[in-house]
């Protein structure tokens, strides 16, 4: 896999957003998705963006090739999300949140429709009818506040807890160098509409299963350092998963973990997709760019926080990680932003 090509710039004109909005108030019936395996900015994004256009009298679907992750399940309006990998009627519209490329939802048949592509990643290949990608935001959970703020729709109890789920995951828990102070600006309002931030947090972070934490345990201890000792190598395959009576869901924050050792700078988790195939999840602290590394290796995402994939016998991708260690050491300008991995 090569390297996806992407905007050069950090920011679109100021005109796109009206043009969203336009297209968004000349159109009915809508599509809402976003990546596969979603995580809280994916799915709270989507969901807000749909409670936003009902409450202007339109039809909105909320529509994934995955469910949501287990703890996610509590929040408003996930209990109506459609699981599938194929739409026969696309609607008027797809709004696609932060996904780089289309292929990414997993869900056929939404080319067929009017395509706005909303996102946040460097490497978004502009796939989209209306390309609305701003850098700057640090989740794409912001621009779909800038949006319901443009369409005129009331900042409800709902919409804001959904915004608020995807600053606080796509933040790592407000850890990322994304931030900014508009994030808190965004996170200050949600709570004024009645976000209860303890509750989001405890259901985000604290809905563990006894599974979970085995596997915690089990990947944990075996992790490895390089002889530097700044970065981690995991991995985790379906049989441990299965041994520790888990799911791949319970994988979910497990990649920032090595992160709270003070002397660890950087992790490279291999998880098992299918036999030989893995997904590498990346995630740095500080200036250690890991971005430039999933580049390296045709994925993408941002400076702390970026993904990649690989094939072949694990011992084959531990070299591979071996590469990761080498270019560990890239920096990047003080201004760049990252978040969760896909």
């Amino acid at each position: 896999m090569t390297p996806t090509t992407g905007p050069t710039s950090t920011k679109t004109d100021p005109a796109t957003l009206d043009q969203v909005v336009a297209a968004i108030r000349q159109r009915d019936r809508f599509i809402c998705t976003s990546h596969v395996r979603p995580d809280g900015d994916a799915i709270g994004s989507a969901v807000a963006m749909a409670y936003a256009l009902r409450a202007l009298g339109k039809e909105a679907r909320v529509v994934f090739r995955d469910a949501a992750p287990g703890p996610l399940a509590v929040f408003p309006g996930v209990g109506d999300i459609e699981v599938t990998d194929r739409v026969a009627d696309p609607g008027d519209a797809v709004l696609v949140m932060e996904c780089g490329d289309l292929g990414r939802t997993g869900v056929a048949g939404l080319d067929q429709g009017f395509v706005i592509n909303i996102d946040h990643h460097p490497g978004n290949t502009m796939y989209g009818h209306l390309n609305w990608f701003e850098i700057s935001a640090a989740a794409c959970g912001e621009m779909v506040f800038d949006l319901v703020q443009a369409l005129g729709v009331p900042l409800t109890r709902e919409i804001a807890t959904h915004v608020y789920l995807a600053v606080l995951t796509d933040t790592g828990s407000f850890h990322y160098s994304s931030i900014s102070a508009r994030t808190f600006d965004i996170s200050r309002q949600c709570l004024e509409a009645g976000v209860d931030p303890q509750w989001v947090a405890r259901s985000v972070f604290d809905s563990n299963t006894l599974g979970r934490l085995r596997l915690f345990g089990a990947v944990l201890n075996r992790m490895e350092l390089d002889p530097s000792g700044r970065l981690a190598l995991m991995s985790v395959d379906q049989a441990l998963v299965d041994a520790c009576g888990a799911t791949y869901e319970d994988t979910e924050g497990l990649v920032n973990m090595p992160l709270t050792v003070k002397d660890i700078e950087a992790v490279a988790f291999f998880k098992e997709d299918a036999p030989g195939e893995w997904r590498v999840s990346l995630r740095s602290k500080g200036a250690v760019n890991v971005n430039v590394v999933a580049k390296g290796f045709g994925g993408g995402g941002h400076v702390n926080a970026s993904g990649c994939g690989a094939r072949g016998a694990l011992d084959l991708v531990d070299h591979q990680g071996e590469e990761l260690r080498l270019h560990r050491v890239e920096r990047a300008p003080c201004a760049a932003g990252g978040d969760a991995a896909r």
